[in-house]
């Protein structure tokens, strides 16, 4: 995993358009997870469009010090269906 923000940025703008699984604290030992697009990056925060048919909301964001914390954890999924690669 990426040691700065700015590093952890690089690689979200690399990955803009990707499927994805975002698994985020909820609190009160709660796990979240949730599919969706990376659809945005910002100087400060990124925004996921979540699967419409799993969600009661369209969209989230997040900052890039939650996933330096580990509050948020990304995981990209392969083209190929079943493969799953970890930024």
């Amino acid at each position: 995993m990426p040691k700065t923000l700015g590093d952890i940025k690089k690689a979200l703008d690399s990955n803009l358009g990707k499927r994805l699984l975002l698994k985020a604290n909820g609190g009160r030992r709660k796990t979240i997870e949730r599919t969706g697009i990376l659809s945005e990056t910002y100087p400060s925060v990124f925004v996921v469009e979540l699967d419409q048919e799993e969600n009661a909301f369209e969209r989230v964001s997040y900052s890039y010090a939650d996933v330096l914390t580990e509050t948020v954890e990304l995981t990209f999924y392969e083209e190929a269906p079943g493969n799953v690669a970890m930024t």
